[in-house]
């Protein structure tokens, strides 16, 4: 019997249009051993009503003012306390009720320490707009720009208590910085789960405009160069190169 204990982590801010959807795709998971966790960054408009409406599915919520996403991420994953970790976004949600039941499954029959599966680009009324297949992991490929979804990337709690949470300091880049601390520099077992189990709402804030994409390519840099990448600047080149395959078929 599968028992593994996931603790699973939605921040929020000004999320009323999206976040019922996330909850909803929470409360349809087949597997019931799971924590969830909501933190609010002081949301302003419906948000925190709405969250409040949902409490039946939601073992720990919190609104306050926080130092921005990562900072938020970094107050859930604190109060977890399953065996493995993961983040779903507000704006996004599970593509099926089985995914935590598969997810579980994984960390059992593989025993590994992470893993991380495909997703969907969606729009607003969830048309794919573009499909994130990962492909098999092997070490030395975040070398050549390779990175997961990090909406799929989950990891065992004692993995963040022992390399770290999520580092601010790398801007729009603190979640690739983190899989490439737990992944490439720390060497873990790791499972590559080929489905997809995540439906991410397009958009995000390092794309926004050029001033915020230079913006996001200099974090990406210092956290390639920090995380002995081999090549950092062929790595940037590269990275951005890689998602032309997510548009084609």
């Amino acid at each position: 019997m599968i028992n593994v204990k996931i603790s699973l982590v939605t921040i929020t801010y000004n999320a009323a249009k999206t976040i019922q959807q996330c909850i909803d795709s929470v409360a349809r998971q087949t597997y019931k051993n799971v924590e969830y966790i909501i933190i609010d960054g002081n949301s302003s408009d419906a948000t925190p009503g709405i969250i409040l409406r949902n409490m039946a599915h939601i073992h720990y919520f919190k609104s306050e003012a926080d130092d921005g996403i990562y900072d938020a991420m970094n107050k859930g994953i604190r109060k977890a306390t399953g065996d493995v970790v993961g983040l779903l976004n507000a704006d996004d949600y599970f593509a099926n009720s089985n995914v935590l039941s598969e997810i579980a499954s994984s960390f059992v029959q593989n025993n590994v320490d992470l893993l991380y599966a495909d997703l969907d680009y969606v729009n607003r009324s969830g048309k794919v707009m573009r499909k994130w297949r990962s492909g098999n992991y092997s070490p030395g490929k975040f070398n050549w720009g390779w990175m997961p979804p990090h909406p799929t990337f989950y990891a065992k709690r004692e993995m963040f208590e022992r390399l770290g949470l999520y580092n601010s300091a790398y801007g729009t880049a603190a979640d690739y910085e983190l899989m490439l601390r737990f992944m490439h520099l720390n060497k873990p077992k790791v499972f590559y789960l080929n489905k997809v189990i995540v439906n991410m709402t397009q958009g995000g804030v390092s794309n926004h405009d050029l001033s915020n994409r230079i913006k996001a390519w200099r974090c990406d840099f210092r956290a390639m160069a920090n995380n002995n990448i081999n090549m950092p600047f062929l790595g940037l080149v590269l990275k951005p190169l890689r998602k032309v395959r997510q548009f084609i078929g």
